[in-house]
């Protein structure tokens, strides 16, 4: 049974949220209440939260920082975004069998805290973030709110249901791969991207990759009042995205100048194609854009369309997999074993073996021309933004991308209907975000995504806004938000 008050609270996003603690309407413990409340009354259902840290939450409202979402509950991915003391998981069998924990916490942790938000548990991800859709052998797949016999996406999918369900505005995800994009597009919701290098993902991880850390939520405005509150660099960061001109909870306040967007409404992996309801939803919202002032054609960056140059980065996907399997073992202090982790992860680890140094680094050399390459597009060509599909396909059902399918090759490419046009901007660092501008004839979320130049997230946020005017999808809740 949900309290009046939740269902109030439910309908708010985390700017509304905090503003309603400040004036005082309700105190951080009347928040995080009603919090766990939706969560027992939801997650049963969707397997979003894999650990519940209540009562160290509980605790945390004796000490609160005052910051910008002071008493605002959160929820953190169980990959990277580490709390010491806490399971660092990572979808792993290996490591929840072993019992592991973080050792101390990723400088975003420490933001988070100063912002003033309330940690109260930790959201399922498959197998070391490593697939769109988030069914980990080790704690059973995360059900989509809108649909709960389809997937809600990965690696963020466990943040993702959690918002789409209700239980709060905005959650801790990651993305490397459209790790946050993909479960936004998917659960109908905002995911951006962040440029690489514009939040810290230190001390265990390194800004160079492809990962980069933010939230899955419902306004643009909380995207980007959650943004100001934790972008910028820690001592050692490898990778330093320039600051912002303003604020970025600013910035959205200011239609954009007319833009010059290039739009893609079809697939660019063989053996892969698009579905006709979401290419039409990338017309649709060409169209939109053609109305709002902004200078829209069918265009991308060629690199993008050569099929070679993508496949091309296969052996550093694949050393990269082979060392997260090396620092398991480290982990737990043996060799890991079969059943220690999923078939796909021990197939590309040990198809690592295969390939000599020199193509490990001759496949980073091509990743490195493919960024130059891509950036010309906005660079030179002079393109402010690319329109596409997040996914070619909505939310699949579940187990049609499973870790243990005998067919991992079936898996593969299933997984490329909604990887494919997220993938490439992982490697090029640029910001990109999903908006949850259109539904499938059965009722599922379509996103689309907005890709800008390095370092601007500014203006996808402050398009992201007008869209949000003109389209608007914040009633636009599922079936199990309250």
């Amino acid at each position: 049974m949900t309290s009046d008050l939740s269902l109030q609270l439910a309908r708010l996003d985390a700017v509304d949220l905090a503003s309603t603690i400040e004036r005082g309407d309700v105190s951080p413990r009347e928040v995080l209440d009603s919090t766990l409340e939706r969560l027992d009354a939801v997650n049963d259902q969707i397997n979003a939260v894999i650990h519940d840290h209540r009562v160290e939450a509980h605790d945390q409202l004796e000490h609160l920082e005052q910051g910008p979402f002071r008493g605002v509950p959160m929820l953190m991915k169980d990959l990277w975004a580490c709390e010491a003391g806490r399971p660092h998981h990572q979808g792993v069998a290996a490591l929840k069998e072993h019992g592991a924990l973080a050792d101390c916490d990723s400088h975003l942790i420490e933001r988070y805290r100063a912002a003033g938000f309330v940690s109260f548990g930790r959201t399922n991800t498959p197998e070391m973030g490593a697939a769109a859709t988030t069914e980990p052998l080790a704690y059973g797949p995360t059900h989509n709110p809108w649909n709960l016999d389809h997937g809600p996406g990965g690696s963020s999918g466990g943040a993702a249901a959690a918002v789409a369900a209700g239980v709060l505005p905005a959650a801790n995800a990651s993305d490397g791969g459209g790790s946050i994009r993909i479960p936004a597009a998917m659960c109908g919701l905002v995911g951006l991207k962040p440029s690489r290098g514009r939040m810290s993902m230190g001390p265990h991880m390194d800004e160079w990759g492809n990962s980069v850390q933010h939230v899955v939520c419902h306004t643009v405005r909380d995207s980007a009042a959650i943004l100001d509150a934790t972008w910028g660099a820690s001592p050692g960061d490898g990778v330093i995205a320039p600051p912002p001109e303003q604020p970025y909870s600013e910035v959205i306040h200011t239609s954009p100048r007319a833009l010059r967007i290039g739009f893609l409404d079809r697939a660019i992996r063989a053996n892969t194609d698009i579905d006709e309801e979401v290419a039409e939803a990338v017309r649709t919202v060409a169209r939109e854009l053609d109305q709002l002032g902004h200078h829209v054609e069918p265009a991308a960056p060629a690199p993008l369309l050569d099929e070679t140059r993508i496949t091309a980065w296969g052996p550093a996907f694949a050393a990269a997999t082979a060392a997260s399997v090396a620092a398991v073992a480290a982990e737990i202090g043996r060799e890991v074993g079969k059943g220690d982790v999923e078939p796909w992860t021990r197939f590309i680890a040990e198809r690592a073996t295969q390939f000599p140094p020199a193509a490990v680094i001759n496949a980073q050399r091509a990743m490195m021309t493919f960024r130059r390459d891509v950036a010309a597009w906005w660079a030179e060509d002079g393109y402010d933004l690319l329109l596409t599909a997040t996914c070619l396909r909505p939310a699949p059902p579940l187990g049609e991308m499973a870790p243990d399918r005998d067919d991992l090759a079936a898996v593969q490419n299933t997984t490329l209907h909604y990887s494919q046009l997220t993938q490439p901007f992982n490697v090029t660092g640029q910001p990109a975000i999903s908006l949850p501008l259109a539904t499938s004839s059965n009722g599922l979320p379509i996103g689309l995504q907005f890709v800008a130049a390095y370092g601007r997230e500014d203006l996808l946020l402050q398009l992201g806004s007008q869209l949000e005017d003109a389209l608007p999808w914040r009633n636009r809740r599922s079936p199990l938000h309250p």
